[in-house]
């Protein structure tokens, strides 16, 4: 019998597939969402690094944001990876939701990257 993680991870591991068919050489935009969290990072495949990265938990959104777990608060991580992906020299990226469906707090941050300047 497959469980609920199971199935998650078959779709992360299908998404991932697709992502890395398609990122050309691009860095990938991967996302993590938690109950009470939610966290993106920037990574370069190629190399094996983290180029920017950014939560909830940040000192810099602790303060703005009452709960991590809202809409408000994606967008806020979404312009936040926006920026530091520009202090990265980064700015086009490919796009991996994890497994979870592109809706609610995925796609609010995934907007609020596009809109601060990330090309995806």
């Amino acid at each position: 019998m497959a469980n609920r993680m199971q199935g998650m991870d078959r779709r992360k591991a299908r998404v991932r597939r697709a992502v890395k068919k398609h990122a050309n050489g691009r860095a990938r935009l991967s996302v993590f969402r938690s109950e009470k969290n939610i966290y993106a990072q920037i990574i370069d495949d190629a190399s094996g690094r983290t180029l920017a990265a950014a939560s909830t938990l940040d000192k810099d959104i602790k303060g703005k944001v009452k709960n991590g777990a809202t809409q408000a608060a994606a967008e806020e991580i979404g312009k936040l990876i926006a920026d530091r992906a520009k202090k990265a020299k980064v700015t086009e990226v490919v796009f991996d939701r994890g497994g979870y469906i592109f809706h609610g707090r995925v796609k609010a941050l995934a907007d609020a990257a596009r809109a601060g300047g990330l090309s995806f």
